[in-house]
C-alpha cells in the first residue's frame, strides 16, 4: 500500500476552481518533485494533503488513515505524528528560541529530546545558534530552522513548499541532502514543490500540475 494515496481530488474557492482530477501515489522512500506555474494550485494541494484545508471531492489516504473522513482534531493528531511540513513562509514562533522551535514537534508528541534537537541544529549548520531568537536570524537561517523542525520527529511524510527558495546555492544543496537522507534512511516519502531544476533533477520522478491534473513530463 502506498504511504500516501490521493484519488479524484478537486478544490474550489467559490466559483474559482483551484484544481480537479488530482490522483497521486507516494511510496515510502520516494522523493517526488511537483512542478507547475505560479498559481496552478501546488501550495493549496499540499495544504489539502496535510489536512490543513479540505478538498471538495476525492479521498486522501495517509499511512492507512483516510484524512477526508476525519474531523480537525483527528487530522491534527495524524499530522503531529506522521507529517513534516516546510512552508514557503517560515512560521517559526518568535518568542521561542531556535532550539525550542525545532524541538516543538517532539514536545507536542511528549517526546522531548535535546540530543535530537542538537543533532538537527548541526545538520542544518546552526549548531551554535540554538539559544538565539528568530528575530536575530536572516531569511536563509530561518528557512533552515523550519526544515530542521519538519525533520526532527522523523515523519513518515514530508511536504516541502519551495524549501530552497530563500537559500544560496551551498545551503540549498545542504537542504536537499537533508531531505534525501530523511527519505532514504528513514523510509519517509517527500513531495517537493519546487521551481529549481537542480532540485527536480534529484527527485525520483517529477509531476507537472496542469488544468487536467498531474502528469509526468516527458
Amino acid at each position: 500500500m502506498p504511504l500516501l494515496e490521493a484519488k479524484g481530488l478537486a478544490k474550489s474557492y467559490g466559483s474559482t476552481k483551484v484544481f480537479s482530477g488530482i490522483n497521486l501515489q507516494l511510496e515510502a522512500g520516494e522523493l517526488v518533485a511537483l512542478l507547475g506555474e505560479s498559481g496552478s494550485g501546488k501550495s493549496t494541494l499540499l495544504n489539502c494533503l496535510a489536512g490543513l484545508d479540505e478538498v471538495d471531492q476525492g479521498s486522501i489516504q495517509l499511512a492507512g488513515a483516510d484524512l477526508t473522513r476525519m474531523d480537525e482534531g483527528q487530522r491534527a493528531l495524524l499530522r503531529r505524528a506522521k507529517l513534516g511540513f516546510v512552508f514557503q513562509a517560515f512560521h517559526v514562533l518568535p518568542h521561542l528560541s531556535v532550539a525550542d522551535n525545532i524541538g516543538l514537534p517532539l514536545l507536542l508528541l511528549q517526546r522531548p529530546d535535546k540530543a535530537r534537537v542538537q543533532e538537527m541544529l548541526k545538520a542544518v549548520g546552526l549548531g551554535d545558534l540554538g539559544a538565539r531568537l528568530p528575530r536575530q536570524l536572516s531569511g536563509g537561517p530561518l528557512q533552515r530552522v523550519a526544515i530542521a523542525r519538519a525533520l526532527v520527529h522523523r515523519p513518515a511524510l514530508l511536504l516541502a513548499d519551495e524549501p530552497t527558495g530563500n537559500l544560496d546555492a551551498n545551503n540549498a544543496q545542504a537542504v536537499l541532502d537533508l531531505l534525501l537522507a530523511q527519505v532514504r534512511e528513514q523510509g519517509s516519502a517527500c513531495l517537493l514543490v519546487t521551481h529549481s531544476e537542480k532540485a527536480a533533477a534529484r527527485a525520483d520522478r517529477c509531476l507537472l500540475m496542469t488544468e487536467a491534473g498531474l502528469i509526468e513530463p516527458t
